[in-house]
């Protein structure tokens, strides 16, 4: 049998607020968009900017903790595998997406909602490793990404 790996690596900055909520077994699940920016210079000599937007599940405490410490704009480092999922929307039509599931958080900025005095700003922070095993979407539907405009704050978004 071939081997084959699914491992991402990400840093980016939150396109909003972490979506916490809680699958009827009692599991929490967090969502949020991070926006990836990569730099590059055209044929021209031009220099260019392009903006990925990368829609992140998180579970368990994993989950809590990012819905605590976590707001729009933070910037952080995601480790984990690519999911894809599709799903019948309300209106009848099927629905796909491709999406990071974390394995590993770390917060590369304290945000304004953490209890660490100003001088401790620039500590990292990783996210504890829980027991708990990543339990799939159990059918939930995933909201919010669809629609949105993902903004990174005090930048315009150039589309």
């Amino acid at each position: 049998m071939a081997m084959s790996l699914n491992r991402v690596f990400l840093i980016g900055n939150l396109t909003r607020d972490p979506e916490l909520r809680y699958v009827p077994s009692g599991t929490a699940v967090a969502s949020f968009t991070v926006a990836v920016n990569r730099f590059y210079s055209s044929a021209a000599g031009e220099k260019k900017e392009e903006t990925c937007f990368v829609r992140v599940v998180v579970w368990g405490r994993r989950a809590e903790v990012c819905g605590e410490y976590l707001s729009k704009g933070s910037p952080v480092f995601i480790e984990g595998r690519l999911r894809s999922r599709t799903w019948e929307g309300t209106d009848g039509q099927k629905r796909s997406t491709i999406e990071v599931i974390a394995s590993s958080v770390q917060f590369l900025r304290s945000s304004s909602k953490t209890a660490l005095p100003p001088d401790e700003s620039g500590v990292d922070e990783k996210v504890p490793e829980d027991a708990a095993v990543d339990q799939g979407a159990k059918g939930q539907e995933a909201k919010g990404a669809e629609g949105e405009t993902p903004a990174v704050p005090g930048e315009e978004v150039p589309f």
